[in-house]
């Protein structure tokens, strides 16, 4: 009897956040449209009041304080008072792969097996994903929906967070091939390491493990590399989807935290050539000259947590954004705290703020820098002439939870509809108790 209930609750579960409700894709932007005196942040640092926006067919044509605005024939959105700041991009996720954590069929991020280049995540992407909306009314346009695994789990494509179906969905398909750099330490670390330690006592030596792992993956690619560079017409499925590696169409995106495990990111950067970002990467302020000498970008992970050391300062995590600023790596903000699922990103940035992160250094590492991090910054990231008008309307700073309030968004130049199932909630229950 309980498995029947169980199974049926599941049921319900699935059958009531199986649809998106009434919140549909905007429509294409076609004509004119101007966002006009706005407190206009670039994304790269720069600020321009009472500053006007002109925006066509999707792209941005203009900015600044001399931008003529017609009288007739264009769509004006006066944004007098409000700041307007480039559309945020989170930059690594299981967004649209995982919807609810405590139902296995509602989540298709993880495949069997080591090594799995050629599994997409764009493949499993769910449009209709109910935490899309909620993203959107925090100013946050774009993600990088990521597949997981053991250790090479497939590749990530950047999604825009507008679209019917997983076609309509890519911003830019399959960026990124994603490693997953096994732990050097003989102990656990993390937020519940001594407790996971109690349970699951180390066994075996773990750095000897990881390296034997690490030589798998190199001479996987050592492999691939002959494979790629030779004229055999027979195809192996997996050395086939490294090729945008050794070209450097794709980067490769390392899931690391531990110093040890940078260093054998940077010897993936020197043997086989490839452009490396490090994900996580908590302990990078140690080497953050070394980072920047081999050119590696930084996703940082959610830094609401401990350090990964017991000896670290206990804000570690908060500083790290701007030791790293001052190395001059290239890096950028994330929030994959699995209770968030990306929705404090903006927040995350105003923390590195209080703790000595320059304030639009902190936008543009949720923007710009991200944008150069995944490799889109030719398209998005700032508010440029001939970019995509993938812009946000704030009411205040996006950096502060208590005054930002996105009020308007757009990508592509489309205007969203920014309610989502938190507000329509909210909405449903005022009204139940009457507090209209």
């Amino acid at each position: 009897m309980k498995r029947l209930i169980y199974i049926l609750s599941c049921f319900t579960l699935m059958t009531g956040i199986s649809a998106q409700d009434n919140i549909y894709p905007a429509k294409p932007q076609t004509g004119l449209l101007f966002l006009k005196n706005g407190t206009v942040h670039i994304g790269n640092g720069t600020v321009i009041e009472n500053a006007t926006i002109k925006i066509n067919n999707g792209k941005i044509e203009e900015v600044g304080t001399n931008v003529s605005v017609p009288n007739s024939g264009a769509e004006v959105v006066d944004v007098n008072g409000k700041h307007v700041y480039p559309g945020l991009i989170h930059p690594s996720s299981t967004l649209g792969l995982q919807e609810i954590g405590g139902i296995r069929s509602m989540q298709d991020f993880n495949e069997i097996g080591d090594l799995n280049p050629s599994v997409r995540s764009i493949a499993a992407y769910n449009a209709d994903s109910k935490i899309i909306n909620t993203l959107r009314s925090n100013g946050i346009l774009l993600a990088h929906s990521v597949p997981q695994g053991s250790l090479l789990g497939g590749q990530s494509t950047i999604v825009q967070l507008d679209g019917w179906n997983a076609n309509d969905a890519p911003y830019k398909l399959d960026v990124g091939m994603n490693l997953y750099m096994p732990s050097m330490l003989n102990r656990a670390t993390g937020r519940f390491a001594a407790l996971f330690a109690m349970f699951f006592p180390q066994q075996g030596d773990a750095t000897k493990d990881a390296i034997a792992k690490v030589e798998k993956i190199k001479e996987f690619f050592r492999e691939a590399k002959v494979y790629v560079n030779s004229e055999n017409k027979e195809i192996n499925l997996k050395f086939e989807a490294t090729r945008k590696l050794f070209s450097k169409q794709q980067k490769l995106f390392v899931h690391c935290t531990q110093v040890k495990q940078m260093l054998v990111a940077i010897d993936f950067v020197k043997e086989f050539g490839f452009d490396v970002v490090l994900v996580g990467a908590s302990e990078s302020w140690q080497i953050a000259d070394l980072l920047k000498q081999n050119n590696i970008g930084v996703i940082l992970s959610q830094m609401h947590d401990l350090p990964t050391l017991d000896d670290d300062h206990i804000d570690q995590p908060f500083t790290t954004p701007a030791a790293l600023q001052k190395a001059g790596v290239l890096f950028c903000i994330n929030d994959d705290d699995p209770q968030n699922r990306g929705r404090n990103l903006p927040f995350n940035a105003g923390t590195a703020v209080a703790y000595g992160l320059d304030k639009e250094a902190a936008v543009s590492a949720i923007t710009l820098n991200t944008a150069k991090v995944l490799g889109i910054d030719a398209n998005t990231g700032s508010i440029e002439k001939g970019k995509d008008a993938n812009i946000i309307v704030s009411k205040g700073d996006i950096l502060d939870m208590k005054s930002s309030v996105v009020e308007h968004a757009f990508i592509q130049g489309r205007k969203l509809d920014l309610n989502d199932k938190h507000k329509q909630l909210y909405e449903r229950y005022k009204y139940k108790y009457n507090l209209q």
